[in-house]
């Protein structure tokens, strides 16, 4: 057993989240050691990206040139064949106040190219990267803290390396979140299971929104259709616990059977072949899109992208969620490190806007799955689930059901947001015709507007650096960004 010198900080995990993490600590100049248990490249889901990660956390790594020399498919919003709306139906960033001209678009994106830039980026700027590296275990000290972890090499060895603070950031089939004393809670609401594969030869959607994610409700769930290059296209099935069965009796029967199920979906692949070799050949299955941690760190710990939660993916949060956890974490990090701002300050303000974040995607998707007005569809009908529950994940499940918790006095108020939230989703559709104006696609209003305003403030912050001004704090009593985005400070009344 070998034992390693003292690090700053042990990165689990080489994914978007981890190296977001590392490498914005080591541009602080602290000891950064990151382990991955793969070689990249390596396959993985999550292909849709959101602006703020292409124009903010982008920016803040170095790798902005390096996605746009990738030349990934651009995708200037998304299209939606969903609720009421008989037609698909458009909305495109640019139109949004928060993200206009060229910070209005995102990317489509292979994740094996993807995931390696970010990974390679971070090796580039210092820090020790080491693929084929699986941790075993955290190590603690007599006082329960976090210090360091175990873990084999691709040669069998087995080191221990020890580290002021640890990083989770192992993705959602990774069990060490649990030596942090959180558990890990599902919600019934989005407790679904995914069936997807790749496609060559399938139909764009017209010009502008060609490069467009196309998400289609059929009766078993949603399909997402993803334009990853001229040729190939990830095509997924998000069905409810109901279908499961179908999907584990025979996957290829049943993608064959969703995809009639769902003439949209039918026509765009009438032309094309399913992929059938290499990283893209196999038909895979993911369960349990939803989940939200008791905690998000301990002491000397941190978790950061799926390892503390995933929310259903219509609309491509994940990424998004992964690298702007990174980015809290790291400035957490780099403020203790520094001596700037003490740990418990620190983590409790990483904690609070991860789980800001992801509560508005999570608030508004129930407003989004509630557009759906057939009761027909088993899958639909997840959303009356009312169930006595004390975790913040399930209580808006429950004002959904009328179900009243601690957490909100007034259950028929809060359930009456999310209707709002559906009424305007239904009616944010808006095209030239309407307004010459204006660009083809829906304006986002005041529910779309809190879910981008930390992405917006994440970009200005990115490219505009100390000319953004002072940031002011989410909540009361919070702390704010330093002007380089990169640690915390105390907020300064001006």
């Amino acid at each position: 057993m070998d034992v390693a010198t003292q690090y700053d900080v042990i990165v689990v995990g080489g994914g978007p989240a981890g190296s977001t993490v590392s490498t914005l600590v080591r541009r602080r100049g602290h000891r950064v050691l990151q382990l991955e248990k793969e070689t990249f490249p390596r396959y993985q889901i999550g292909e849709s990206l959101l602006p703020a990660t292409v124009h903010g956390i982008a920016h803040l790594l170095g790798v902005g040139e390096k996605l746009k020399e990738a030349a990934f498919t651009i995708k200037h919003g998304g299209t939606f064949k969903w609720g009421a709306n008989p037609e698909p139906w458009t909305f495109d960033f640019a139109v949004s106040r928060r993200m206009p001209g060229p910070t209005g678009y995102a990317y489509q994106v292979e994740r094996m190219k993807f995931d390696k830039i970010l990974l390679d980026n971070a090796r580039e700027q210092g820090v020790e990267v080491r693929e084929n590296s699986d941790v075993l275990d955290v190590l603690k000290g007599e006082d329960g803290r976090v210090r360091g972890v175990r873990y084999r090499d691709a040669e069998g060895r087995e080191h221990e390396v020890h580290s002021r603070y640890v990083v989770d950031a192992s993705g959602n089939t990774g069990g060490l979140y649990k030596t942090s004393g959180a558990k890990r809670e599902y919600s019934p609401f989005f407790r679904n299971l995914a069936l997807f594969g790749y496609f060559n030869g399938g139909k764009r959607l017209p010009k502008p929104s060609s490069g467009n994610i196309f998400t289609c409700a059929f009766e078993n769930g949603w399909f997402w259709y993803i334009p990853l290059t001229s040729e190939l296209t990830s095509v997924g099935a998000v069905v409810n616990q109901g279908s499961a069965k179908l999907v584990q009796g025979d996957p290829e029967k049943a993608m064959a059977s969703f995809i009639a199920s769902c003439p949209e979906i039918e026509e765009m692949l009438s032309d094309a072949t399913r992929v059938t070799d290499g990283p893209y050949g196999q038909m895979r299955v993911r369960k349990d899109w939803s989940y939200c941690n008791t905690r998000f760190w301990a002491p000397g710990m941190a978790l950061v992208g799926d390892a503390a939660c995933f929310v259903d993916p219509v609309f491509s949060s994940g990424v998004h969620l992964a690298t702007y956890s990174g980015l809290l974490a790291a400035r957490s990090l780099n403020s203790c490190l520094d001596g700037t701002v003490d740990e418990a300050s620190a983590f409790e303000e990483f904690e609070a806007r991860y789980r800001l974040e992801y509560g508005r995607f999570y608030e508004f998707l129930v407003g989004f799955y509630d557009m759906h007005h057939s009761e027909d569809s088993y899958f639909w009908q997840a959303r009356k689930i009312s169930n006595t529950a004390d975790s913040d994940l399930e209580s808006f499940v429950e004002l959904i059901g009328g179900v009243s918790s601690d957490e909100f006095a007034d259950a028929a108020r809060a359930k009456q947001r999310f209707t709002e939230a559906a009424d305007e989703m239904a009616a944010m559709v808006h095209t030239s015709e309407d307004d010459p104006e204006q660009p083809h696609g829906a304006v986002p209003g005041k529910v779309v507007g809190r879910l981008m305003e930390q992405g917006a403030a994440l970009q200005a912050r990115a490219l505009l650096g100390d000319e953004a001004g002072a940031e002011r704090p989410v909540r009361q009593g919070g702390l704010a960004a330093s002007t380089d985005g990169l640690g915390w400070v105390p907020h300064v009344q001006p």
